[in-house]
């Protein structure tokens, strides 16, 4: 990672909180722990050059990876659009409750920020995805249809959810997390995020390529935990995404925004079973 931001400390906040439940089976009563995904409020707050950091969102997420997080959001909603933008990432030093330090980041800008953070200001909840943008048209407008020459063999759209349950080693302890992978073309692993919001997976993944200046995405492939909404697709194509491969459903809007944008829209991908729903020219169908 470039050594314009700070490194990301060991984080205080776990991604798993440990309890003690009672667990019925059949005729029997059981005390034992369990471990559940945490889910716990973080701050992102932006400071331009030579001004004070402002606020701009709370989203609810699973603590860990926070600064590809805060960036990966910054960048998806059009607050910041390139490296040379962001100056470093941190943890807030001013928050009274130090517990709480490390739910508040801040991306310092290398320019004056002169977005309206009082407009812009949102609450995004772990399901939400379309933030803090007015409408849909908005968020269209502002999306660039991909622009990719990239081909997929099917032998490596099967693969991918195998591979994305492999590597959900968090999930495969709670069983309450998303998980988003990027793959490439031969369906090698590249990197995958968990998170109890399947957008904050997403947004971890992009702002992991953000800061390792890896963007745009051109020749890479999105694998996906769960269902494929609107957001999940808008924030492809801002990532110049050209193949996103699903276990479950796609909506009718994701289908649609995909179509539009130039994005293969690949749901319901089970063993050798799949749909293709949009694009699928990028498909090889050699098996």
């Amino acid at each position: 990672m470039t050594d314009l931001f700070k490194p990301e400390p060991m984080p205080v906040r776990r991604p798993t909180t440990d309890i003690k439940i009672t667990a019925i089976r059949k005729n029997s009563i059981v005390i034992r722990p369990d471990v559940l995904a945490t889910e716990e409020p973080m701050e992102i707050r932006i400071q331009g050059y030579d001004q004070e950091a402002v606020p701009v969102t709370v989203t609810m997420r699973t603590p860990g990876n926070d600064f590809e997080l805060a960036v990966g959001l910054l960048f998806n909603e059009g607050l910041i659009r390139s490296y040379d933008s962001v100056k470093t990432v941190c943890y807030c030093a001013n928050v009274k409750d130090t517990e709480q330090r490390f739910n508040v980041v801040t991306v310092e800008l290398t320019h004056e920020y002169l977005g309206n953070h009082k407009q812009r200001s949102f609450m995004s909840s772990s399901a939400c995805g379309v933030c803090g943008t007015t409408s849909i048209a908005d968020l269209e407008d502002r999306t660039a249809a991909v622009n990719s020459q990239l081909t997929v063999g099917i032998a490596t759209i099967f693969s991918i959810p195998d591979q994305l349950r492999k590597h959900q080693t968090i999930f495969q302890r709670t069983g309450g997390l998303h998980g988003a992978a990027i793959f490439d073309q031969n369906g090698q692993l590249e990197v995958i995020r968990e998170d109890i919001g399947r957008h904050n997976a997403l947004d971890k993944i992009i702002g992991n390529c953000f800061l390792e200046k890896k963007l745009p995405l051109t020749n890479k492939v999105l694998g996906l935990s769960g269902r494929i909404g609107f957001e999940l697709v808008q924030k492809a194509a801002v990532a110049q995404i050209p193949v996103i491969v699903a276990v479950s459903a796609p909506s009718s809007l994701a289908v649609k925004t995909a179509e539009r944008l130039g994005i293969t829209l690949i749901g319901f991908t089970r063993g050798e079973h799949t749909n293709i729903y949009t694009h699928a020219e990028r498909i090889a169908f050699e098996i």
